[in-house]
């Protein structure tokens, strides 16, 4: 049986994801509408969880969108998201994810906003690994874990009571 630590028990997630609904919203106050674009599958739940949140603290219209990638082949991905681009240039894009680890798949999900003019890009991620490889940064962190290489962080946010961050 795999051996893993719990970093992060229901209730705490729940907690991180409330404060981070409250620095996007404080980062962002000043807008009538933004997006949340989550990377599928975690960072799509991760990113209508912040949504449900930042209604319930703001007034801003948000969209929400999700992006699917090949985390194992993103070059050859035909990425595809459910805002359309002329929506870029009029509203801040948050681009959701459960972890970031080496930045290489959040990387390649900023491919589909390279061609157009952009108002504001940001990154919200629960957990932060920084084993960074590629040069991308969260603007918006839940919780920033210091791990070995070989180690994997897993995030269950699929059943309410069972939210969980684990270190395996």
């Amino acid at each position: 049986m795999e051996n893993k630590t719990i970093i992060l028990n229901a209730d705490e997630v729940l907690k991180k994801i409330n404060r981070l609904a409250f620095e996007i919203y404080e980062e962002n106050y000043q807008e009538k509408e933004i997006a949340l674009v989550g990377i599928e599958p975690n960072g799509a739940i991760l990113a209508q969880l912040l949504k449900s949140e930042i209604e319930k603290i703001s007034s801003i219209s948000i969209h929400f969108s999700t992006i699917k990638v090949d985390k194992d082949k993103p070059i050859h991905d035909k990425l595809k998201i459910g805002l359309p681009a002329e929506r870029f240039p009029l509203i801040p894009i948050i681009i959701v994810d459960d972890v970031l680890n080496s930045g290489r798949t959040m990387f390649y999900c900023f491919k589909p906003f390279l061609d157009c003019e952009l108002k504001k890009i940001q990154v919200a991620v629960l957990v932060d690994r920084a084993h960074k490889k590629f040069p991308i940064s969260a603007d918006f962190v839940g919780y920033s874990l210091a791990t070995t290489i070989q180690e994997f962080v897993e995030v269950n946010l699929k059943i309410p009571d069972s939210y969980a961050v684990y270190l395996h």
